[in-house]
């Protein structure tokens, strides 16, 4: 396959979540509006991180290509140098979750995680719903219910909520640090 012209080569090959998101926002500071950046990673949910990330933060996702094992994603930087990454004004802590949950409150639990990292390890009755399928999954869910978005860290849960809060669901709240410092009820994959 014949390479695309970039201006950039990041690469985050062998990194985990959140790595490949951090590194990218390190390169595109780097950048200059309108250069373009290839980042190459192995972590397959890094497609739907970093096309959600380039989003929010106002740079446009060119797309992936997909060479064995190697994810090669194309971002533009885009050419609005005053432009703030937006943040989802509504945040509570996994404490504040786990209590809800022991009281038995009526509230909704989206996980946001791929579909493995959900199955090995999530919170009971939580709906999984990876951040990539989220758009057009939106009729799954109930605007007016109070829904809780978990995922690794708290960064594709962000833009997860700001995705429904966009959306028209008024009651979202993101769960910082989210399922990397989860100590409440678990369901687990079984051996």
């Amino acid at each position: 396959m014949e390479s695309l012209k970039t201006d950039f080569l990041l690469d985050a090959k062998g990194f985990a979540c959140p790595m490949p998101i951090v590194k990218t926002k390190k390169a595109m500071n780097d950048l200059q509006a309108g250069q373009v950046l290839e980042v190459q990673a192995t972590d397959k949910g890094s497609k739907a991180d970093i096309q959600a990330w380039a989003n929010s933060a106002g740079h446009q996702y060119l797309g992936t290509i997909e060479e064995g094992e190697v994810l090669k994603h194309y971002l533009r930087k885009s050419s609005n140098d005053g432009l703030i990454e937006r943040k989802h004004p509504n945040v509570t802590s996994n404490e504040e979750l786990e209590k809800k949950l022991d009281a038995n409150e009526n509230i909704v639990v989206l996980d946001v995680r791929e579909s493995a990292e959900y199955a090995f390890n999530h919170i009971p009755n939580a709906i999984s719903i990876p951040l990539g399928e989220l758009e057009e999954r939106l009729s799954e869910l109930n605007t007016d219910d109070e829904i809780y978005v978990v995922c690794r860290t708290g960064n594709r849960s962000d833009l997860a909520s700001q995705k429904l809060a966009e959306k028209g669901f008024a009651n979202v709240v993101n769960i910082v640090p989210g399922m990397s410092a989860w100590t409440g009820k678990k369901e687990t994959l079984s051996k």
